[in-house]
């Protein structure tokens, strides 16, 4: 059995929308491999063209027609792209249509809304969240916490770097992350540049083996990523920010988005939206 199905993302665009809507929908299907292919700024008739005959070339090679997921604003360039030998789910007429209907205007059909930089001021606080996330990053500086909206603590490659940033590049969060290391758990206290901000602290946790795992591609064969100490300074970690009462998250098995998303509603933190 031919389980590849070959999926497009096109975008008049960048296509972050439509890639993240459509990979959404097809982790609904186990047991297939998508190939996918993202083809951002189809905003011509020649660049729409020659969509199609990749398409209808994939779908050739398959024995199957793909799937071809589209967010292309122009009517009539969406319309010559579903001539292609395809599913075609155009993501405007699904949900633009119905919310044109239901509201009674038209929308503006306007290329590129969502990730442009028509909010100037949403566009700089983002900016500034990267610029802050990476200033802040593992304990590089203590400057400046205050204006932190989080404070990431944990052991090393524990998730606080990836999940900093992503904060700061999908919410415009102000997020720096701090590491908890064997110097700090010897009194059991928090580290004194934290301290002040206890508040804004928000610890991930992670299972042993699994830290192990991620160090030993870092460090193969070190006592830093051997499981014995991982254990060890994962549950001084644990002890000592539930003593300080640091709310907790274990990110084993979660994803970057599902560990930021968590952060934003538990510490019900405001968000710049673009």
């Amino acid at each position: 059995m031919n389980d590849r199905r070959t999926v497009f993302f096109i975008s008049d665009r960048t296509g972050i929308t439509v890639e993240m809507l459509g990979n959404s929908l097809l982790t609904q299907f186990e047991g297939l491999d998508f190939q996918r292919t993202t083809l951002p700024f189809v905003d011509t008739r020649k660049k729409i063209d020659h969509a199609i005959e990749q398409i209808n070339l994939a779908g050739e090679r398959d024995g199957k027609r793909p799937i071809v997921l589209s967010s292309m604003v122009d009517d009539a360039m969406s319309g010559r792209l579903a001539r292609a030998n395809a599913l075609f789910l155009d993501f405007f007429q699904v949900f633009i249509a119905p919310l044109e209907t239901e509201l009674g205007l038209k929308s503006s059909h306007a290329a590129g809304r969502s990730h442009g930089v028509a909010n100037s001021n949403a566009y700089l606080a983002r900016i500034d969240a990267i610029n802050y996330s990476l200033a802040h990053d593992d304990g590089q500086t203590t400057k400046d916490l205050g204006n932190a909206q989080v404070i990431l603590v944990g052991v090393s490659r524990s998730g606080k770097t990836p999940t900093a940033l992503y904060l700061a590049l999908q919410f415009g969060i102000r997020a720096a992350n701090f590491p908890l290391t064997p110097d700090d758990f010897g009194d059991g206290k928090l580290p004194l540049s934290v301290q002040p901000f206890r508040e804004k602290l928000f610890g991930l946790t992670i299972k042993p083996d699994r830290l192990s795992r991620i160090r030993s591609e870092r460090r193969p064969e070190s006592m830093y990523a051997s499981l014995s100490n991982c254990q060890y300074e994962i549950r001084a970690a644990e002890a000592m920010m539930q003593r300080d009462g640091i709310p907790m998250l274990d990110t084993t098995t979660r994803s970057i988005e599902e560990i930021a998303t968590t952060i934003v509603h538990h510490a019900k933190l405001e968000r710049h939206l673009f």
